[in-house]
């Protein structure tokens, strides 16, 4: 695979495909931080006078124009953060964008409307992607994002374009991803979360190779806690994932790698913000965990502190709402506390280490979500093979 850096893009009419999918509220962008991320390449390609066509998806709008799911803000924060204009265009493909296109000076950047506003694009549409390439030398993918998805503007446009590359945003969450599939320090750890076992299954499956520890917390540690006798009272519970949870802890004890599972739990009658807490260690009928408990806190510490490679993703509880957020806290001191090179993805554990102002210790935040999943589980992201394809 080839970077940014090593195609000629001098002047040339680059089709940059980011990931600036951001949330916006009263129609500004409330976080930028997708936006910046991918700001190396941008500069670079400016630098060298490159001619800019640069587009993002913007949540699910289905194929349909959703006027609330407009990339114009994300345009405008991008030009303010730049200081220099950035044409927008409520285009995506069309002679009005070919005219565009043809008329953009060296140094100038066209931002197209949301990608996905056109059904081709989720369909990984070949016409709807010839279409797009209309004009274009170079393509260069910053979407990282993206890549596990075999959309158009990530998988279809990138086989039509013969001078094609990664910018310097993926460039940067392959170096690191790498490191933990293939120069993983010990001891290393994987801790994970969220609400389903389901989607952390082949994470788990592949990286059991690497770990010597595996942490689990948040609702999907119930259905691992059901499997070893323990009661978790009305606590999220995969039924259809029982055997596949018995199936991975028995494989950990067979590779010894040792599986931690919470040993004590915040939980609630009913889940809102003000209802009464009580820490359990077995879940009494009727309640439900939403948190892991102070003791599980100190143990995850106790496991963590020791550690020399750590990848972490998703939360410890219900992290969206303030009382049930300790949990998720906790680990992300513990993890920014241990020295450790860390890899953390997933939004609620990302907020939660900027929630606790520990961002400065962590080796790399990455912007992946399901792509970083993905990789780290060992499969081939499509806008990555793409990019190898001579």
């Amino acid at each position: 695979m080839k970077f940014v850096d090593q195609l000629p893009v001098d002047k040339k009419l680059v089709f940059l495909r980011v990931d600036f999918n951001v949330p916006l509220k009263d129609g500004r962008v409330v976080d930028d931080t997708r936006i910046r991320a991918s700001l190396p390449t941008i500069k670079y390609l400016l630098e060298r006078q490159a001619r800019i066509v640069a587009a993002s998806h913007l949540g699910r709008p289905g194929g349909k124009v959703v006027p609330e799911l407009s990339t114009r803000p994300v345009a405008e924060r991008l030009a303010e953060i730049l200081g220099r204009e950035v044409k927008f265009l409520p285009e995506i493909i069309g002679e009005e964008v070919d005219r565009e296109k043809s008329s953009l000076n060296p140094g100038e950047i066209l931002f197209l409307e949301n990608l996905r506003f056109h059904p081709g694009e989720t369909k990984d549409d070949p016409e709807f992607a010839s279409r797009l390439a209309k004009g274009i030398e170079v393509y260069i993918n910053d979407a990282f994002g993206t890549c596990h998805r075999a959309n158009a503007s990530v998988h279809a446009l990138a086989e039509i374009i013969r001078i094609k590359g990664a910018g310097f945003l993926i460039k940067k969450e392959i170096e690191h991803l790498s490191k933990a599939l293939k120069e993983p320090r010990h001891p290393f750890i994987l801790i994970t979360g969220g609400a389903k076992v389901s989607s952390k299954i082949p994470i788990l499956r592949y990286m059991m190779r690497h770990a010597d520890r595996i942490i689990v917390g948040g609702a999907m540690a119930y259905t691992f806690l059901k499997v070893t006798g323990k009661s978790i009272g009305a606590s999220l519970l995969e039924e259809e994932m029982l055997g596949e949870a018995e199936s991975i802890l028995r494989e950990a004890e067979d590779r010894g790698v040792e599986f931690v599972l919470p040993v004590d739990h915040r939980c609630v009658r009913e889940i809102k913000e003000d209802s009464e807490i009580r820490v359990m260690e077995n879940i009494e009928d009727g309640w439900i965990g939403v948190d892991i408990g102070p003791g599980t806190e100190k143990l995850f510490a106790e496991k963590i502190k020791d550690s020399a490679m750590i990848v972490w993703n998703g939360p410890m509880g219900i992290f969206e709402m303030e009382p049930f957020s300790h949990g998720t806290k906790a680990v992300a001191e513990a993890v920014a506390s241990s020295g450790a090179y860390s890899i953390v993805g997933g939004g609620d554990s990302i907020a939660a280490i900027r929630k606790a102002g520990v961002e400065d210790k962590i080796t790399h935040i990455s912007t992946g979500g399901g792509a970083s999943l993905e990789y780290l589980s060992g499969k081939t992201l499509p806008g990555l093979a793409v990019l190898e394809e001579e």
